[in-house]
């Protein structure tokens, strides 16, 4: 049986003065009695091991005192079991044999100490009142310690929970800004009729082909979450160009070709990582591997990663949907299209990674697909 400490029980441990005295010998067992009893002692006396455990049931003891060898179960044996079952008893164990080997089996087994037959008084007192004082000290401990696992538990739990709502904040805030961005970037698509799956399935197409490729999730989450945004500077095209129904003329497809810049002025100087990412999106997604894009024609891996792979993904997802000037391309045709600009408007290392994932590129492109297109789609 173990005990378990409160303040309650530790007090009424630690005042306990109750003593068992178990010797078969009745002289040795009422004089040992009467020397603690005339000390302020509670005893209660025990002829055998047997009526000693009937008494350890019945009431708790501060401390027993055994004899070694009695008849049926020996003192060391009954000790043994009862500082098992009640480890805040202490023993000392009474030996007619002064033996330096019974000593250490004693202190092994758990024992305070023994006392030797014909003993004194003060020897019995004194070994008594050692045993119970490291008795004391030692109920004091588990408290300590048991107060001490409580206060680590209680404050393991604290931060459990505090790092679960963390988490939780963490997420709720990290859909709360995907959403916002999501929708802002929705509705700058909206103006020349693209449609919310569009941005779902070229921010799919980009973070597929971003983790094929081998980048960090850390970074392929990052172009999931900002290529949605590569457009956004659309906002600032004016409607006479942006929804104009027919083919366009120099200067409007120079007016267009602002959206680039716009959407880098819109997205630029915050320190924030993701804002970082989407700049570099908005404003590279046009170049082109062989130079000829826009605005800087850029050329190769002057581009950055992010641009090279949202271009892939736009241009993918803008012939596989119908503009006003043709309809849309089956996925097959839009593949070998691709192709066919490889090593020209495409990073070809890239584009080999698009087209090893074709699979995956395709279930995508049939979840997200058009259901109630608002019209076509203007990709310059």
């Amino acid at each position: 049986m173990t005990l378990l400490l409160d303040k309650t029980n530790h007090q009424a441990l630690m005042d306990l003065k109750r003593v068992l005295v178990v010797d078969d010998e009745e002289p040795i067992r009422r004089l040992l009695g009467y020397m603690l009893q005339s000390h302020g002692y509670e005893v209660v006396l025990a002829l055998d091991a047997k009526e000693a455990r009937q008494k350890m049931a019945d009431m708790p003891f501060a401390l027993v005192l055994c004899d070694v060898n009695m008849p049926g179960e020996s003192g060391m044996d009954l000790v043994r079991n009862i500082l098992t079952q009640f480890p805040h008893t202490a023993a000392i164990m009474v030996t007619g044999l002064d033996s330096a080997v019974l000593a250490n089996a004693a202190i092994d087994m758990g024992a305070f100490g023994y006392v030797v037959k014909p003993f004194e008084s003060n020897e019995v007192l004194i070994n008594v009142t050692n045993a119970l004082r490291r008795r004391k000290l030692e109920i004091e401990n588990k408290l300590h310690r048991d107060n001490l696992e409580d206060i680590v538990r209680t404050r393991t739990m604290a931060l459990q929970q505090a790092l679960e709502w963390l988490e939780r904040s963490e997420k709720e805030l990290r859909l709360s800004r995907e959403e916002t961005i999501q929708r802002l970037a929705i509705a700058a698509e909206y103006r020349d009729g693209s449609t919310a799956q569009h941005i779902h399935r070229m921010s799919r197409y980009s973070e597929l082909l971003a983790r094929r490729y081998g980048l960090s999730s850390e970074r392929c989450e990052l172009i999931r979450t900002a290529s949605p945004m590569h457009d956004i500077g659309k906002i600032g095209t004016p409607d006479h160009v942006l929804l104009k129904p027919g083919k366009f003329t120099q200067e409007e497809l120079n007016v267009m070709a602002q959206h680039v810049e716009i959407g880098y002025r819109i997205l630029s100087g915050s320190d924030a990582e993701l804002l970082k990412v989407a700049a570099t999106i908005a404003l590279t997604h046009h170049e082109r591997w062989d130079g000829s894009g826009y605005p800087r024609g850029l050329k190769g891996e002057e581009i950055p990663i992010e641009g090279r792979i949202v271009a892939i993904a736009d241009a993918f997802d803008a012939l596989t949907t119908a503009r006003v000037y043709k309809p849309a391309f089956s996925f097959d045709h839009a593949v070998d299209l691709m192709i066919k600009h490889r090593g020209e408007h495409f990073d070809p290392e890239l584009l080999d990674v698009f087209l090893a994932s074709i699979s995956d590129i395709k279930r995508v492109y049939e979840e997200y697909a058009d259901k109630s297109p608002l019209g076509f789609v203007r990709d310059v």
